[in-house]
């Protein structure tokens, strides 16, 4: 198992371009969600709330993909394989950190008061990348 991330993903990572993250469903069928991303070396950091779909599915089966889509390039996309874990320590850091990158604002306040924030935290396996 790979835990390095090629300087191509850390810059992708790093900038303000959606994600789409894809779980497994009970059925076995993909679900497909976009997201905002963020780094931790080389981990990749999602957000998801206590409860939802794809926090059940990585709870069920941890193996994930993220497609990476570079609006500037769409044809030098990345793939990312690989498992993920979750843990609520830092959930509301995250979310706010994702605001501050993608909106501008200093905290995501689109929450209900009784959501709990999820951290999803993607070790990769796999890495594919075109362009």
């Amino acid at each position: 198992m790979s835990s390095y991330l090629p300087e191509k993903v850390k810059k992708l990572a790093d900038s303000p371009i959606y994600v789409t993250l894809a779980t497994i469903r009970p059925d076995g069928s993909p679900r497909m969600t976009v997201l905002w991303i963020a780094r931790d070396g080389d981990e990749l950091l999602l957000s998801t709330i206590r409860g939802r779909a794809k926090e059940r599915d990585i709870a069920r089966d941890p193996r994930v993909g993220i497609m990476f889509l570079d609006q500037r390039d769409p044809y030098g996309y990345v793939e990312v394989r690989g498992r993920a874990t979750l843990s609520e320590e830092g959930g509301r850091e995250l979310i706010d950190a994702l605001a501050l990158k993608y909106t501008g604002d200093e905290r995501y306040r689109w929450d209900a008061p009784e959501a709990t924030r999820i951290v999803i935290r993607v070790t990769a396996e796999r890495v594919f990348t075109t362009g």
